[in-house]
């Protein structure tokens, strides 16, 4: 797959690596990854459908992740909206007033963000496996890591097996590139789900991929950080968005399960939920990604 154009765009003095497939004219669709997860995230085959589609896509190294900059948290830390307005740098870096936004997880609380607080930006609004982003999952979490029962006003935690993993991971060694791989891969093979089959050489090379072109692999564990603080532009009622909505949301999500998107989608008025049959958190599933862009080319034909 061959991009248009390569090139780092400025946000507030931090360089960010991105991409742009497809003609200029043509209406330009914005992807947002999640957390930990650069560019590459968003699977070649899903790119290049929306561009058969018509459209012109956009996609990004976050901050901390892939060929962009590295931020020093400690000193430096940010916000859900710190990471809006990278977003943003990217549309104003590649010419573009406005686009479809499409986040997924973490950047599915990105677009709602923009939607929100930069609607002038955003032509519609798609967010993929992700829940309301003033929901504040800590105490589900936290409730559900001690074996306590689950709040019944609370979202749901995390699948048992996704949390299991996450004990088995911290015990696993991650020195070495290959620990490191591995481990991340197994993360990938966990959030995929047990219903669909699992596309392990793609999620290898997007391990690999992503370990190796990040100056400071280490540095993408800031955007956990980043997630949990709540601030309150994240509170703000999601009954302002007006921008035409779409939550697509896979049935065996381990990690943020289907509750979530079907919070988000009775939020905004007017949105449409989709669920998908199968889909985990992940779209490293063989023809899952040509699947979801179907489902976008129909919603940015608005």
């Amino acid at each position: 797959m061959n991009s248009t154009e390569r090139t780092f765009v400025n946000s507030a003095g931090l360089r960010l690596w991105t991409e742009r497939f497809g003609a200029p004219e043509d209406p330009a669709i914005l992807l947002i990854m999640g957390t930990a997860t650069p560019a590459i995230g968003w699977p070649g085959e899903l790119v290049e459908t929306l561009v058969g589609g018509g459209h012109q896509v956009l996609r990004f190294d976050h901050r901390d992740t892939g060929r962009s900059d590295c931020v020093d948290f400690a000193t430096h830390p940010y916000t859900l909206a710190d990471l809006a307005a990278d977003a943003v740098a990217v549309l104003d870096g590649h010419g573009v007033a406005a686009a479809h936004v499409v986040g997924a997880s973490l950047g599915g609380a990105i677009a709602q963000w923009l939607a929100v607080h930069r609607p002038e930006r955003v032509r519609t609004l798609t967010a993929i496996m992700t829940g309301p982003m003033g929901a504040d999952a800590g105490p589900a979490w936290a409730r559900a890591l001690a074996g306590q029962a689950p709040d019944p006003d609370d979202l749901p935690p995390p699948a048992p097996r996704f949390l299991e993993h996450l004990a088995r991971k911290a015990r696993m060694p991650r020195t070495t590139r290959e620990e490191r791989i591995a481990a991340d891969l197994e993360t990938w093979r966990v959030l995929n789900g047990d219903v669909l089959p699992f596309d392990e050489p793609a999620a290898r090379r997007l391990v690999a991929d992503s370990h190796d072109s990040a100056d400071d692999p280490a540095a993408a564990a800031n955007h956990d950080l980043a997630s949990r603080r709540m601030t309150d532009d994240r509170r703000v009622p999601l009954t302002s968005i007006t921008a035409p909505t779409l939550v697509v949301h896979g049935t065996e999500d381990p990690l943020r399960p289907l509750p979530h998107g079907e919070a988000l989608a009775a939020q905004i008025p007017g949105a449409r939920l989709r669920t998908v049959p199968g889909m985990g958190h992940t779209f490293l599933s063989p023809g899952l990604p040509r699947r979801v862009a179907e489902l976008l080319l129909e919603h940015t034909m608005v």
